[in-house]
């Protein structure tokens, strides 16, 4: 399937065309919405979602419209981070009959996309579910609501989208490459949550530096920058040594906090030996950078990780141990680092890295990256760490062949 530009996604949002939106950080997807502006919402459009998408026809709205509509949000099960925030459903107490038909439910969606509508214009019970965005959007919350949210402000339409979960004639959620089918069946543009996370990086700063003060370590002294990420609160770390700035080249690593090899020295990853190596380099060269990254492994946070450790004893990989706690191989997105390179006014990135990905993941964000390796020598404990990591994630490892 071709997949279309972001941008030229977004003119067919502008356009009142319909999006799929594929949910799930990598492929194969998780499922999969249509949405489309809900300002633009024509009963042929309710009719289309209905018909071949399947599934219930709701509304993303920010918690601020929450209030201005004045909508109770119901009942939550659990305390489930990704689970949808849902209000009573509501329907436009003007222009429309039961509110079922087509016409009815698109005229409820423009009622709640219009500027000027207040409590007074809904009633409620209804027959379209609102769905309340966190602030922050897909940045702070990789959602259904959030991302369709965020899909339609960043083409400039009013913060109201139309969404529909896209399900298969059997009535089970369609995933991977069924919605691509999906799209290229109807004609339509299909973009991910990390579509809309990487253009919303590129679009908006949301680090800022919070302290800088010096930091002496046993490898020599360091200038240290506290950034936080004013959506979720999370915390980085730079450590700087020479001058940088000014569109100059740099030494940098772009580390991944990983606290059981980085600080207590697990024997099951390299990550802790490649920071140390990357210290050195640092500091032996005229000027560079560490930017120690708060997504610990692999973006899985600690617990996980600990969790896939225990698969590993049972003979995983590291691949298939996230993979069979339902995770991506590697959830790691590196737009927070090319920021707070962009901060620090670093002209040529020169990476240490053994990841393609990371080189990719930066030139993306319109960073200039040459890589330089940063290889340690593997042992019997990380072996098959680094082997899973050379054979199933591409990094370009050469050492561990010498190891029986």
């Amino acid at each position: 399937m071709t997949r279309r530009s972001f941008e030229a996604t977004l003119a067919h949002l502008r356009e009142g065309g319909m999006v799929v939106l594929a949910l799930g950080m990598t492929e194969p997807y998780a499922e999969g919405e249509l949405v489309m502006a809900a300002e633009k919402a024509t009963p042929e459009h309710v009719a289309f979602m209905v018909r071949w998408a399947r599934g219930i026809v709701c509304a993303a709205l920010s918690e601020k419209r929450f209030r201005e509509l004045a909508i109770p949000l119901l009942p939550t099960k659990g305390a489930d981070f990704y689970a949808d925030v849902v209000g009573a459903s509501v329907e436009a107490r003007f222009g429309v009959t039961t509110g079922i038909s087509a016409a009815d439910r698109a005229h409820t969606l423009q009622t709640l996309a219009s500027e000027s509508s207040g409590p007074h214009d809904l009633t409620m019970p209804g027959h379209i579910p609102p769905l309340m965005a966190l602030e922050g959007g897909v940045l702070a919350k990789p959602g259904r609501a959030e991302a369709a949210l965020d899909l339609v402000r960043s083409a400039g339409m009013r913060p109201c989208a139309a969404l529909c979960t896209i399900l298969r004639p059997d009535g089970e959620a369609a995933r991977g490459s069924e919605l691509e089918n999906f799209a290229e069946t109807h004609g339509l543009p299909l973009v991910t949550a990390r579509d809309i996370m990487s253009f919303r990086l590129r679009q908006e700063m949301v680090v800022q530096r919070v302290k800088e003060v010096p930091f002496a370590t046993p490898h020599g002294e360091l200038r240290a920058i506290v950034f936080r990420n004013v959506v979720d609160g999370s915390e980085h770390l730079a450590l700087i040594h020479g001058e940088v700035g000014a569109g100059r080249p740099a030494l940098v690593r772009l580390h991944s906090e990983c606290l059981t090899g980085d600080v207590f020295g697990s024997l099951r990853c390299d990550c802790g030996a490649q920071l140390s190596k990357a210290l050195k380099a640092i500091l032996q060269a005229d000027s560079g950078v560490v930017v120690y990254l708060h997504q610990e492994g692999r973006g899985i946070g600690l617990g996980n990780k600990l969790r896939a450790y225990a698969l590993q004893d049972q003979g995983l990989d590291t691949v298939e141990a996230n993979l069979e706690l339902g995770f991506a191989e590697d959830l790691r997105d590196y737009g927070i680092g090319a920021q707070i390179l962009r901060d620090l006014e670093i002209g040529e990135v020169r990476l240490l890295t053994n990841n393609p990905r990371k080189v990719a993941g930066l030139r993306s964000y319109g960073l200039r990256v040459v890589r330089v390796p940063l290889e340690v020598k593997p042992d019997p404990n990380n072996i098959n760490y680094l082997r899973a990591k050379k054979e199933k994630l591409g990094h370009l490892l050469q050492l561990v062949d010498s190891v029986d």
